[in-house]
């Protein structure tokens, strides 16, 4: 590992220390109301996009609490999950999910040594804590011959979405990492088309974040 990749590793397990002596689910926005409603729809939308069914083995990058993991494992999917925070995994072990169809693990993704093939690698809001390239290059790795990807991320291209990942107080008022940003969306077509995948689709969904709104919103690229 790199120092500049060091640094950053260091700095994403500390802030899932610093998430997870508060209540992580209210900080992204997943605890309110409409942010319930927004987090089951994007579950919904990943689940979808990567086909997931029984039996399905699936890899979650950046499971953090496995709020999304329990949603994954209601299609029947069989997960390894990965997240490089002890402190977020510990939240997530709490869920009991089942432990012959969900495997958590405590790695950091760019250095994962996880057995493929993957019917599907999936995340939401991770990718963009990443070092992009080398992330997409090992995906594909890890996928099996027609795998799919599937990942809901941050459009920089969203005023809001802008400000949060650009604006030093803004980014740590609203519980962001130093390091992380947002795609923007033909960026994002190129370093997957790059990595050598096909049959790419990037799309934007929603708009507001939930804390502004009396319903379920969603933003994404």
């Amino acid at each position: 590992m790199g120092e500049l990749s060091a640094t950053r590793a260091g700095h994403e397990v500390q802030h899932g220390r610093k998430l997870a002596l508060g209540h992580p689910e209210e900080t992204w926005g997943w605890g309110s109301p409409a942010g319930k409603l927004r987090a089951m729809r994007r579950a919904a939308l990943i689940a979808e996009g990567a086909a997931l069914g029984p039996g399905s083995r699936t890899l979650e990058i950046g499971c953090g609490t496995g709020l999304f993991t329990e949603w994954f494992a209601e299609t029947g999917a069989e997960i390894v999950a990965v997240d490089i925070s002890p402190d977020l995994l510990e939240i997530a072990r709490e869920r009991r999910l089942p432990s012959e169809r969900v495997q958590f693990l405590e790695k950091r993704f760019e250095d994962c040594d996880v057995d493929g093939p993957f019917h599907a690698v999936l995340g939401s809001s991770v990718l963009h804590h990443l070092d992009v390239q080398v992330s997409l290059r090992r995906i594909f790795e890890l996928l099996q011959p027609g795998g799919i990807l599937s990942f809901a991320e941050p459009n920089m291209l969203n005023p809001q979405v802008a400000l949060m990942k650009n604006v030093g107080w803004i980014k740590e008022r609203l519980g962001e990492s130093p390091d992380e940003r947002a795609f923007v969306r033909w960026i994002l077509y190129r370093q997957l088309r790059q990595a050598g995948f096909c049959d790419v689709k990037v799309r934007a969904f929603d708009w507001l974040h939930p804390r502004h709104a009396h319903g379920p919103h969603q933003h994404g690229p």
